[in-house]
């Protein structure tokens, strides 16, 4: 099928779950993401700074329509000065560390920064994300942030042919997401949970998901 058509058939899917779906555009080319974003897409997310950087310039010349800009890849503090400027939504801060100089560098722009804290609920060492014991205290100390809004938590489940086996993840970070809710943080906006890819993001969905990031169930395998 083609990017349109594949794009169509997620959005029916996913439509009466009021579901935004980040199209994941890693290693594919300005050309699939201008077709992409012609058939609908509002949100493209990329996994590196240097190649949203190479993207960025072109997609936003030649695109019909604006499009968000989403990291959901790690992001190393030295390369938060590149990207700060152009990014809507941050998925992966981890640490006390990314999160000061993210708020550093968003102070110097006049923006406040919406973020993602990432946990590696499943705990596993190939992985980025802080522990699901330590994400509320991260919560707390990016609460107290000027420039950056928390709006919400990501996680990378463990791939697996039967996304029934990863149930069990998606279920423990939307309790978690219910307790980050439940704390009223003053300066946040917790609204994105953000779980879910073109293995499993159904399963996800159903356990409370509202950002699924689709690469390969739009696009077709990577290049």
């Amino acid at each position: 099928m083609s990017i349109a058509q594949n794009i169509a058939e997620i959005e029916n899917k996913i439509f009466a779950n009021k579901v935004k779906l980040v199209a994941v555009t890693k290693n594919h080319s300005v050309s699939a993401m201008l077709e992409a974003i012609a058939a609908g897409v509002v949100a493209v997310g990329e996994n590196r700074v240097q190649e949203t950087l190479a993207k960025y310039p072109e997609v936003t010349v030649r695109a019909a329509k604006p499009v968000e800009w989403h990291l959901i890849g790690h992001l190393q503090t030295n390369k938060v000065r590149q990207i700060v400027p152009l990014i809507d939504l941050i998925h992966s801060v981890d640490s006390e560390r990314l999160a000061v100089e993210i708020d550093k560098i968003a102070g110097t722009l006049g923006k406040r920064q919406e973020v993602l804290v990432q946990v590696n609920v499943a705990d596993e060492d190939s992985k980025y994300g802080i522990s699901v014991n330590q994400a509320l205290p991260l919560a707390k100390f990016i609460n107290n942030l000027e420039n950056v809004r928390l709006c919400g938590l990501m996680t990378i489940a463990p791939f697996s042919e039967n996304p029934e086996t990863v149930r069990p993840v998606f279920k423990e970070l939307y309790q978690l997401f219910g307790e980050l809710k439940g704390l009223n943080l003053a300066n946040t906006d917790i609204k994105w949970l953000s779980m879910g890819m073109t293995n499993d993001y159904m399963v996800a969905i159903e356990e409370g998901a509202n950002l699924v990031r689709i690469g390969t169930g739009i696009f077709g395998s990577r290049q």
